[in-house]
């Protein structure tokens, strides 16, 4: 069974999720014993893909409050795209009929404040180089965050583009307040 969200209506659940994680002390996402028992006996079926950021600060099931099985959430540093984030958003697309990706930056990203500083040696290179493509010389790390969601975002559509029903969107946490700035 596939999810029954159009990516509309996804991205209406997220934002109405963020604004009750705006006036709220806990998570109030179900992850009952019954949706453990629910999803483990019929599978999962997320409504979104989030691709967030692996900084601690930026947990997609908290800021949208969502529980087990409500979001396909991949964390990599800086929310680059690479093919392993790629064949995980195909997957979320054509086997669980997931309509909707958000790209979600946020602020004060260490990543992308490593790529501006020009720190591209090492395995962090790899994350680094791809933001510093992303960011076209941007020195403001805010814009620069900004950018990195839309062109991440960008490499996604034109990739994963075929498939029908899909939609992809950027976005922007400000983790000193918890709200999200959506960008397309």
């Amino acid at each position: 069974m596939k999810t029954q969200y159009t990516a509309e209506e996804a991205l209406q659940k997220l934002k109405e999720g963020n604004a009750r994680y705006l006036q709220c002390e806990q998570n109030p996402g179900d992850v009952s014993c019954r949706i453990r028992q629910e999803t483990y006996a019929h599978g999962q079926h997320p409504y979104a893909t989030v691709v967030a950021c692996s900084d601690s600060r930026e947990i997609p099931e908290a800021i949208f409050s969502c529980g087990i099985g409500e979001i396909f959430a991949i964390r990599v540093a800086g929310n680059v795209i690479n093919d392993t984030q790629l064949g995980s958003i195909e997957y979320a697309a054509e086997h669980l009929g997931v309509p909707l990706t958000v790209v979600l930056g946020h602020t004060n990203c260490g990543a992308v404040g490593a790529a501006l500083e020009g720190h591209t040696d090492g395995h962090v290179g790899v994350i680094t180089k791809d933001i510093i493509k992303a960011v076209k010389g941007t020195i403001d790390p805010i814009a620069a965050s900004r950018r990195n969601a839309l062109w991440q975002a960008e490499r996604i559509r034109g990739v994963l583009a075929e498939h029908a029903n899909f939609k992809v969107v950027s976005a922007l946490y400000h983790i000193e307040d918890g709200s999200i700035e959506w960008l397309d």
